[in-house]
């Protein structure tokens, strides 16, 4: 059953699919590359999009830095409350799980909340530039895409497993992800000249119009239904099923445990932030611009070893790429304490980069295999918000040990010692979720 039976008004219970429908099967190489190169798209456009990121975050900053005069602590504040709707990610994936808009499925949410999310930039853009203005409209725009994102985190996850193609999904979703990042980021000198001085509102204005366009384009793509990508795709979704059932068959489902724990460890990292920065700028000297350097040579460092675990994924278990990828990422921050100069951290960023894509990639490809039947959607959003809050959390935790003691040493120990607890939560990932390449079906995971 395709889901455009569903799409018609046709939807069955999971429970009701045969056994062979059931099955995870290869799709061929054409396939798989349309499926990537769609998907890669979506990713993309979602990351320009992102209300606190992308073409958007950096605006907003220097408006918050640069037009409303406000203070580290107080921008800090304004990141925190505005970024208040992640921390309930899951209930967005939730959403996704159990409800269809317009009888469209992950379509339907794309193309109802991406013109939502449009709504508000366009009426944003019309909003005096206040503290307020800008915390209400960023919460709206960011519930909004929220749901778009949860759309396209369990279509991915869903396409990974029934094609069994999660560790080339897991590269392409790491390596499309990181490109507005690094846009942003070597954009950012333009953008702080183009929002200082009398022009800036406006040009804060047409930035914001931007945003509108980019996701009117993604509710534009949901009218789209490319066969490569939904013809053979299953809708695993049981929409009959009750809230509390759902919610139970995810507590039992035990290989959910190790990979987000896992992902949790990963994302921790005290003092990769904050203390980072206070640590280039007050040691090393680093001016702004060259801090917007590191971070962008760190992402691109990244990319030749999410292509490299695209690759290794199709030959390898699972397992290997898991255990090796860790092996090289525990030690990720070590050549921190061997620099002295801004030339030097550079280098070093690249070096930190590459140590730690095929660990990345890793640990998606493992939350997307874990995924139970049908809560793609859950547990993807709940990835989401765990990277927010360990994110935030392990950055508060650096902040204390770089003041406590006084450098940036004591941050590499405790990211090390972190990152060395993850090896053994590698061997409690079940061996009927790791150890086969992609490509292989593994068994069928409990619904």
């Amino acid at each position: 059953m395709t889901t455009l039976a569903r799409d018609r008004g046709q939807p069955e219970r999971l429970a009701n699919l045969d056994a062979a429908d059931a099955a995870a099967s290869p799709a061929t190489p054409s396939v798989r590359w349309k499926i990537l190169l769609y998907l890669g798209a979506l990713i993309v456009l979602l990351g320009f999009g992102a209300p606190g990121g992308g073409l958007i975050g950096l605006p907003i900053s220097f408006i918050l830095k640069n037009k409303l005069h406000l203070k580290a602590h107080q921008t800090a504040l304004f990141g925190l409350v505005a970024a208040t709707p992640i921390y309930f990610s899951t209930l967005f994936g939730l959403a996704r799980d159990r409800w269809s808009p317009f009888g469209m499925g992950d379509r339907g949410f794309l193309l109802l909340f991406g013109a939502i999310c449009a709504v508000v930039y366009v009426l944003f853009a019309f909003v005096p530039l206040t503290y307020v203005a800008l915390l209400v409209a960023v919460a709206l725009a960011r519930i909004a895409y929220l749901f778009v994102l949860s759309a396209q985190s369990g279509l991915t996850s869903a396409i990974g497993q029934q094609h069994v193609m999660s560790g080339q999904i897991s590269a392409a979703w790491n390596l499309f992800s990181s490109l507005p990042g690094i846009a942003a980021l070597l954009l950012g000198g333009a953008f702080s000249d183009l929002l200082e001085g009398e022009r800036a509102d406006q040009a804060a204005h047409n930035l914001f119009f931007v945003g509108a366009a980019i996701m009117a384009l993604i509710a534009l793509l949901a009218l789209c239904r490319p066969a490569s990508v939904f013809q053979n795709l299953r809708d695993e979704r049981l929409r009959h099923a009750r809230l509390a059932d759902d919610l139970r068959r995810l507590i039992r489902h035990w290989p959910i445990y190790p990979a987000l724990l896992i992902w949790m460890l990963w994302n921790f990292a005290p003092g990769s932030v904050t203390a980072l920065q206070y640590y280039l700028q007050d040691t090393l000297h680093a001016k702004d611009a060259q801090r917007g350097q590191w971070n962008a040579v760190f992402a691109v460092g990244f990319i030749p070893t999410y292509m490299l675990f695209g690759l290794l994924c199709q030959k390898l278990p699972l397992r290997t790429l898991l255990i090796w990828g860790t092996v090289v990422a525990v030690p990720q921050m070590v050549p921190l304490l061997f620099i002295h100069s801004v030339a030097g951290a550079l280098v070093a960023a690249a070096a930190i980069g590459l140590m730690g894509g095929v660990a990345t990639s890793a640990y998606m490809a493992l939350l997307i295999r874990s995924c139970p039947q049908g809560l793609q959607g859950t547990v993807m959003m709940a990835a989401l918000g765990l990277f927010e809050v360990s994110t935030r959390l392990g950055d508060v935790l650096g902040t204390d040990l770089y003041d406590a003691f006084g450098g940036f040493t004591v941050c590499v120990i405790a990211i090390t010692a972190v990152y060395a607890l993850i090896l053994p939560l590698v061997f409690l990932a079940p061996r009927s979720v790791v150890d086969m390449p992609d490509g292989e079906a593994p068994k069928p995971l409990p619904r």
